[in-house]
Order: C-alpha cells, then structure tokens, then sequence
C-alpha cells in the first residue's frame, strides 16, 4: 500500500522504484501504471516541500521568455511602448511600471508575481 512520503530514505525508495515501474513494459491501466502515478505524484509533493525552487528574477523571467517565443528585445520595446525604455529596463536601471506589468503578463504569460518581485 502506497504511503505519503515522509523522510529521505522513503524519498529515495520511491524513486528507485519509478525507475524500475519506468524501464518495464507497463500497460496504460495496469496495476503498475497506476503505482507509477501515484508513486510520482507523491514524489512531487515532497519535493516540492523540501526542494522548493525560487521564482525567477522578473529580468531573467522576461528575457527567457523572449527567447523561448522568439521574440527579439525590438519588439519587447513594441510591447511596451516604450522602445527606448526597453534598454533600460533589461539592464535594470528602470523598474517595470505596473501597465508594463500588465503587457507582460497578457502578451507573454508571466506569472504578475514574477514580474512584482524586487530587483
């Protein structure tokens, strides 16, 4: 019977056991496939308490996502509205304005509580 983890050692036998459950030939709906479900569900939720990952500066945030869309710092500046603020906000000396926030959000789908953060 599957149980909440709990310490490290529960951790990493949950582990070597998805590794097993992930290089056998499990059938969807199976026994198996079920255990390797919940088995990584329960696996998140640990880490996600004891491996907690930090949200990202809201520069590093903005850049990666134009280079995950492929959109060039140009048009950032076209989002904006702001083409010769675009410069100062990347390099940090300007600080986003709240309707900047808002673009940001809508047109690039960063989280607001990303872009909020201090810088």
């Amino acid at each position: 019977m599957l149980k909440p983890i709990k310490t490290e050692e529960q951790y990493n036998n949950a582990l070597a056991r998805v590794y097993e459950l992930m290089q056998a030939d499990i059938k969807e709906g199976s026994t198996a496939s079920d255990e390797l479900e919940i088995l990584s569900i329960l696996i998140k939720e640990y880490e996600l308490i004891h491996f907690p990952i930090p949200s990202p500066n809201p520069l590093e945030a903005i850049k990666f996502r134009l280079d995950q869309m492929g959109i060039s710092e140009k048009e950032l500046g076209d989002i904006l509205g702001y083409r010769s603020r675009k410069s100062e906000i990347l390099s940090g000396k300007r600080k986003l304005s709240l309707a900047m926030i808002r673009k940001l959000n809508e047109i690039l789908h960063i989280p607001a509580k990303v872009l909020i953060k201090e810088y």
